[in-house]
Formats: structure tokens, sequence, C-alpha cells
């Protein structure tokens, strides 16, 4: 089921392995931070380690119980073994104030801060404090380390979390970190006719991540500058006189080579990936063309894949096969040298009756034949499954996969586009949309989706780019 990888970039793994900061790279004013939200499980599972058989005094009473202890000395772990210092991190004492309760539901973010440094010693001394998603005040105290003295790495396997990184950057931030160094590049704009998309277009281009040649009716397209107050100052325009031709159009550039990916702006998506599957347009591979959401959200320790939500409606076994394929193409771009595959479906048991799980073993058959390269598939696997190891263990599952899936392959376009949308409005998830398949990417993105969705979908597509530069789809 495994495979050699295609190469990546050496610092593309940032988001799965933890680096430390040793004692001479740690300055007194550096901080870092974690977000994490705490279920009536959590609280429940913190009372029973401490021995309370009835949690919920000890989470409300005016009196701090364990429970907030055990609380703490978690988030200050979490942060002090993933962050700042890192790995290799030893804890010498702590003090702290327990000023309100935790109760389920709670958002709690613990920001600490280096005080002092001894460099006789090595100990580093922090401040934490901790607040809860209104702002009330938790604990607060300082910690006491002894900062490692050697570079050290480890798989990443922190409790889930909102900041990425020490200085405290959002998961957007991060990726436009992870990107700097990359030479933006040309993409075909198509029909980017209202505010958002053509805002979007502009804003991707003074982040450095593309040059964008917006396709569409000229007239149009400075009427929606002008109205929302954009400026089209040295940006190419193609004149074309409608949406449909729009599309025809930026995919004659894309097969031409003179841009390197395509973007969708006001038209609908049909118009787009109609012109794009043509088989006169000259973009089709060997592949199926799917659609991939790249999800980072706050219950869950790394960034995933959802696949395919977006374009392929009821896949057969082959088309499966190709998603995965993309999907995995994907991940290992984004730095997951070998990613986990998890196949999902209503149960994690084979039955005849239902189609999803003869898929799933089918397709886990393939990668045993070397059908299927470059990750480890597992499946059928329910949702659960598929993301918590406990639940995992409770329902007996052996498997590599369960509990630390990279990507979520879903049945079909339905079930696949109601879980990330589930994930991302009700679930918190940061996201990112990319088309893979064809010789470009394609930055599939919907109108309802934020600024920092559409960002973030144009730096993958940068990151894809570049990747087919070396090895073209």
């Amino acid at each position: 089921m495994t495979t050699s990888p295609k190469p990546v970039d050496a610092t593309a793994d940032a988001w799965h392995v933890l680096r430390n900061r040793t004692f001479d790279e740690i300055a007194i004013g550096d901080s870092a931070s974690l977000e994490r939200t705490f279920s009536s499980q959590d609280i429940h599972m913190f009372a029973l380690q401490s021995g309370d058989v009835d949690p919920e005094p000890a989470v409300s009473s005016s009196a701090r119980g364990t429970t907030e202890a055990i609380c703490a000395n978690a988030l200050i772990s979490a942060v002090l073994g993933t962050r700042l210092p890192g790995p290799g991190t030893q804890y010498v004492s702590q003090s702290l104030c327990f000023l309100g309760a935790v109760r389920p539901g709670d958002r709690l973010t613990v920001q600490m801060q280096v005080t002092s440094k001894d460099t006789a010693t090595h100990h580093v001394t922090l401040a934490c404090t901790c607040t809860n998603q209104t702002g009330v005040a938790v604990f607060q105290g300082q910690v006491e380390v002894v900062a490692p003295t050697e570079r050290m790495e480890r798989a990443r396997t922190a409790l889930p979390e909102i900041h990425p990184d020490a200085q405290g950057r959002t998961g957007l931030q991060h990726l436009l970190a992870h990107v700097a160094h990359l030479q933006p590049i040309r993409v075909a704009v198509a029909h980017p006719c209202d505010a958002p998309s053509l805002s979007a277009a502009l804003e991707a281009r003074q982040a450095g991540l593309i040059e964008p040649v917006l396709v569409g009716p000229r007239v149009r397209l400075e009427a929606v500058a002008t109205e929302a107050g954009l400026d089209l100052t040295d940006v190419a325009i193609v004149d074309v006189p409608h949406s449909h031709a729009a599309a025809q159009q930026a995919v004659a550039l894309a097969a031409a080579g003179e841009v390197e990916a395509l973007m969708k702006g006001s038209l609908h998506t049909d118009e787009l990936m109609s012109a794009l599957v043509s088989a006169a347009a000259g973009l089709r591979t060997k592949r199926r063309v799917s659609h991939c959401f790249l999800l980072q959200t706050p219950a869950y320790p790394r960034p995933f894949i959802v696949t395919d939500a977006a374009i392929n409606i009821a896949p057969t076994l082959e088309q499966k096969a190709d998603i995965i394929r993309n999907a995995i193409e994907l991940a290992q771009v984004i730095g997951v040298r070998e990613p986990k595959v998890a196949i999902l479906a209503a149960v994690e048991t084979v039955s005849p009756t239902m189609t999803a799980t003869l898929d799933a073993a089918a397709l886990c058959k393939m990668a045993d034949r070397g059908q299927i390269t470059g990750g480890l598939l597992d499946g059928p696997l329910a949702f659960d499954n598929a993301v918590s190891i406990a639940a995992a263990r409770t329902k007996g599952i052996v498997s590599e996969v369960a509990g630390q899936a990279d990507i979520l392959a879903v049945p079909d376009l339905e079930s696949g586009n109601m879980l990330a949308k589930q994930l991302i409005f009700l679930g918190g998830a940061a996201s990112a949309g990319i088309v893979l398949g064809a010789k470009v990417p394609v930055i599939l993105t919907s109108r309802a989706d934020s600024r920092d969705t559409r960002i973030a979908s144009c730096a993958i597509a940068l990151m894809l780019a570049h990747h087919y530069r070396l090895s073209p789809p």
C-alpha cells in the first residue's frame, strides 16, 4: 500500500512535524498560544482523573477544583511540548492562580510568553494566562522549564489547536508564510464580474500569489471595480462578451501555456468545468478531474482533505480511484509524504447491500496491488473511526489510518458536500478548494466562500503549479 513518494519541498511538512526552539534561539518576549474547546466528555474525563465522581460542582464552584488544574496542565503542557520551546522541554515548576471555572463548551485560549532566561542552567521562565471565549480569566501564573539545547523534531500529535505557530498566526497567515518563497503564477480568472470574485483576484495579487488575467466583458469588469473601489491599473484584461466565452477563453489561455492556473469568477461552475473537460480544450489528463477541500478545524490536530465534494456526483469505483490519486498528490504537495486515506461509509464493515463498503474494500485491494500508490488506504471506515482513535479502539478497529486520516474519501458528492459545509459553518473549519486531474490546477470557489478561503485556495494553486513544473500531470 506504500510507494516511494515524489520529492517535496523541505519545508512543506511544517504542518505535520514538530520542531523545537533551542535555548539559544529563544528570546525574552517570545510567545506562543493555543486554543481548545472543552466538551462535556473532556470535563468528565478530567473529573474522573481527579477522583471526583460528580464533576459538576468542580466546574461551577467558586472554589477552584482539581478539574481546572488538570485542564490547565493539559493546555500548558501542549504549548510547552509542541510550540515553545517544543520537543525536548523539561518541566521544572509552575505557580498558577485559578480565577474562573471551566464549563462544557468553553473555548479556552492559553498565552505563554518568555519573561527570563538563565544561561547557566538553561532554565526559561514563561508567564501564562488563560481566558475563555468571553475574555474572562480562567487562570494565570508562571512556568519554569529547562529548554532543549539541541534541535529535535517528531511527528505532530499535539492537542487540537487553532494557532499553528509560535507567533500566533492564523491558518491562512501560516499558509501565506509557507508559500512566500514561491514566485506568483499567471492565473486566468474567468468572468470575475462581481465584487467578491474580482476583489479576491486582486487581493491574491497583492498577497504575491498570482498575476491575474481577467477574462470577461471589460465594461462590466470596470463597472464592478468602480462600484467596489477596486483598482484595475496594470491588470491584464481579455475582453469577451459573456460568461460562456470567458470560460472558453480562460481554458484556451491555459492550453496555450499563457497561464498556469484557472480561477472561477462569478460564472456557474458547470460553465467553467465543461470548457475544461472538453476533449478539444487539450487540458485533460489520464485521470478523472476531481475537487479537494483542504480543511483545518480546531477539533483535529492537522489539516486534512475531503474529496470529492464538488465535481463527481456518484463516482464509480474507477472514478473513486482517480479521486483518491488526486488527493494523494495534493497531500504530498502540501507536505504529507505518505498520506493516510480513510475511505468513508456509514459503517466500518463490508456489507453486500452497501455499495460504499464494497468500493472501499476494492480500493484498498487496489492499493495492495499497486494500482493506487503514494498513501496508506483503509476502509470502509465510519466518520468517527476515521478521525477518532478512541472511537476506533472502542470498536476494536486495528488500523494505521483510523483516527489519523489525512484524506477523507467520501462515497458521493452529496455526503461530501454536506460534510465539508458542516465542518466549515458549524465546526469553524478554515478551508481552501482546488480542482485536480487537469494539466493546470483550478481554483474553484463558491459565492458563499469567505475572503480567506479564496486567498487560501490561490496559495494551494500556487504550490500545485510549481509542482507541475517539475512533474507535469
